[in-house]
């Protein structure tokens, strides 16, 4: 999203209203309060005739997460005792109150958020992945490269956008926003906390361009050195606990993005080719999608393209 040039300080005065009551207000600044869970109509606006703009709305996010922050315990019965923490029925005292980083706070707020606002529904495919198991040892074969499944299935994801750019869109109050360039977020479990940076122009990149800047996005993400410009856009997020053994997963969907893409573990299934059975090499990938921005048949084509191009891997090179 783009960015708003800064405002010029001044005196605050409260946000005034257009007709029909609606606050005067920035796109982006309507879209963190409503993030945060913050009422538009308390915040003071410093923009040309109180208009609420960006520096207002996170001063505002700011003062709030200041105000819910609860103070840090020595020990897990001072925080009882001091902060009036309500413990959960049935439950005695913890053996350890460990309180929330701004991180997990916006994680949690963003999710629940989706989980709220957002109609997702789910479509889930299992593919083959015996060429792109192949191709992945071709390319490691040279020296000093690394290239993972996942780094391959981002370039797929990549090549069904070109393929259905239709799916390519942000929901918003006001319009769909369609977008030409494949920007790609990657779940990355820190020790942070989970943060998703944004690959742009995938389609345009090499997959060991894609494998290097993956690889650049998980070191920053160790030592918290991610900028905010790194975590926004994109229109799809790819997420994998396959390493971690799980089958498949429904994922959330991270707003204002409109798919999530889950993928499972690799696992040897038996199949039937020719009326013969024999063993290949499947994963399970399960596509969260935002109904009012995407619908059923468009997303079925859009996983259709997925999963052809995981099945034939080496146009991904092209």
């Amino acid at each position: 999203s783009r960015a708003e040039a800064p405002e010029p300080a001044g005196p605050q005065e409260p946000a005034k209203a257009v007709s029909g009551g609606r606050r005067l207000a920035s796109p982006l600044a309507r879209r963190l309060l409503r993030t945060a869970g913050i009422d538009i109509a308390t915040v003071a606006g410093s923009g040309p005739g109180g208009r609420i703009v960006r520096r207002d709305a996170e001063q505002a996010v700011q003062r709030a997460a200041q105000a819910a922050a609860p103070p840090v315990p020595p020990t897990p019965a001072a925080a009882a005792a001091d902060s009036g923490m309500q413990l959960p029925p049935g439950f005695g005292e913890p053996a350890q109150a460990t309180p929330h980083s701004r991180l997990r706070r916006a994680i949690a707020t963003r999710l629940t958020q989706s989980k709220r606002d957002v109609p997702h529904f789910y479509l889930k495919r299992s593919v083959e992945v015996d060429a792109v198991l192949r191709l992945r040892a071709d390319l490691n074969a040279g020296a000093g490269v690394r290239i993972s499944v996942n780094d391959l299935l981002v370039k797929a994801v990549a090549a069904a956008h070109t393929a259905v750019p239709q799916a390519n869109v942000v929901w918003t109050e006001d319009a769909l926003l369609h977008f030409e360039s494949a920007d790609v977020a990657v779940a990355i479990d820190s020790a942070r906390g989970l943060v998703t940076p944004v690959l742009r122009g995938v389609g345009d990149k090499s997959v060991g361009a894609v494998s290097a800047e993956v690889r650049r996005f998980v070191r920053a993400a160790e030592e918290g050195s991610l900028r905010q410009r790194d975590l926004e856009g994109g229109s799809i997020t790819v997420t994998n606990l396959g390493m971690h053994g799980v089958d498949e997963f429904s994922a959330i969907i991270n707003p204002p993005q409109s798919m999530i893409l889950a993928v499972g573990a690799i696992r040897s299934v038996p199949v039937v080719r020719e009326s013969e059975v024999v063993a290949a090499t499947s994963m399970s990938l399960v596509l969260s999608v935002d109904h009012r921005a995407v619908d059923g048949a468009l997303a079925a084509q859009w996983l259709d393209a997925l999963v052809d191009a995981v099945a034939r891997p080496y146009r991904l090179l092209v």
